[in-house]
């Protein structure tokens, strides 16, 4: 086992006041375990098992034939945005016999980070419409796997994206793409967010005999 740093035990054991949830979601080998991990500050926990000839004829492997572990529960990491407040990042298992998972995860997200492959974007749909059904905030972004160039209104009208929906590129290997696309999630969150909370009217006073 990997030594785990002073650092790391320090985060593991924080009394923060807030923990917020957010989930990765995506088609199968899109690299949801891979962007969790770049970005964890603590050693990520994940369920990846070796690939075996039981799934053949299963899982759907077109595209990515030379994966070997897939996860089969899910990726779980955190960061620590200040003091008070935590990010706790759940990766979920993007094989089709794993999506009924998905809708537990859900439960209680604060917002959900769509990874897509833009050589299989079919395989987002699903993604996206289990977080439009349960009216869960999200982005997407799209991993560099250096394939041929779409432009982003070539990608959204693949997607079906509304306008709304913010649209990032991302390297899922490198923490500081991975944080972009969490503080485009987080600035998304704070416009859906902000609207809904107005403040309550007060009285206005009677004026002065």
């Amino acid at each position: 086992m990997d030594s785990v740093t002073s650092e790391q035990r320090r985060t593991l054991h924080s009394t923060a006041d807030n923990g917020l949830k957010i989930v990765v979601v995506g088609g199968f080998g899109v690299g949801k375990t891979t962007l969790v991990r770049s970005v964890s500050e603590i050693r990520p926990l994940n369920t990846e098992e070796t690939m075996t000839q039981a799934g053949e004829g299963v899982d759907d492997t077109a595209g990515v034939a030379a994966k070997s572990a897939t996860t089969v529960a899910f990726d779980f990491g955190r960061i620590s945005l200040d003091a008070h407040n935590v990010l706790y990042l759940f990766g979920a298992p993007g094989q089709e016999r794993f999506w009924f998972l998905w809708d537990r995860l859900f439960s209680g997200t604060l917002g959900a980070v769509v990874l897509v492959d833009t050589r299989r974007l079919a395989d987002s749909w699903y993604a996206i419409d289990r977080l439009e059904h349960h009216g869960t905030p999200f982005v997407v972004a799209c991993n560099d796997f250096g394939g041929p160039a779409h432009t982003p209104a070539q990608i959204r009208g693949a997607l079906d994206l509304a306008d709304e929906v913010p649209l990032v590129m991302c390297d899922a290997r490198s923490r500081e793409s991975s944080k972009q696309v969490l503080i485009a999630l987080v600035e998304h969150l704070r416009t859906v967010v902000a609207p809904a909370v107005r403040p309550v009217p007060q009285p206005i006073p009677e004026p002065a005999p």
